[in-house]
């Protein structure tokens, strides 16, 4: 019987350590830079970040592009009109040293908005974040479902108000929509 137990044990751990280093891939990611290169054969685009680090992001049917004249129109592109020398931010998963983008944000002309304020409110049950920008307006932003992690890494870790941060978002029927958080400082 207790060999049967020591089988039975081992048989069902595998599988559960298994599902929990699968997990532990698919963290979701995010990175701003610039892309660097575009290859259409290998559908990977070289994103490069402020302090030189170079991404080799590979695109695959489901990556979401938010911010480019193609965004919503069911481009065959895979890039969905991301151009080389676009500002961006990329929201990617990473299997190995392979990392996939689920989501890619451009930021800038004709891209998402950006401002820049103090967290003066979290709303964790309506998934808001409420900033006061320099000028003393409040703004609130819904956050996308990719932000609610970035949000919890990049502000509500230890510092939920009064944070310094910079909003990327998008205005989608009649609201403010935070895809990405950049804690200042």
């Amino acid at each position: 019987m207790r060999t049967l137990s020591r089988v039975l044990s081992s048989t069902l751990a595998l599988p559960v350590f298994c599902l929990v280093a699968y997990a532990a891939e698919d963290v979701v990611t995010a990175v701003e830079g610039t892309v660097k290169k575009v290859d259409a054969g290998t559908k990977t685009a070289v994103i490069q970040t402020e302090d030189g680090t170079e991404h080799t992001i590979h695109f695959v049917k489901r990556t979401a592009v938010h911010g480019t004249a193609e965004t919503g129109k069911g481009s065959k592109d895979a890039f969905h009109g991301l151009d080389e020398g676009s500002h961006v931010v990329v929201h990617y998963s990473k299997k190995g040293t392979e990392e996939t983008a689920e989501e890619v944000d451009k930021v800038g002309k004709d891209g998402l908005k950006v401002t820049e304020g103090t967290v003066s409110h979290i709303d964790h049950g309506a998934k808001t974040v409420t900033v006061k920008t320099a000028d003393g307006t409040e703004e609130t932003y819904h956050i996308a479902a990719h932000a609610t992690k970035d949000a919890g890494k990049d502000i509500a870790a230890g510092t939920e108000k009064s944070a310094k941060v910079t909003v990327y978002y998008t205005e989608e029927g009649g609201r403010k929509v935070a895809h990405f958080f950049k804690k200042i400082g």
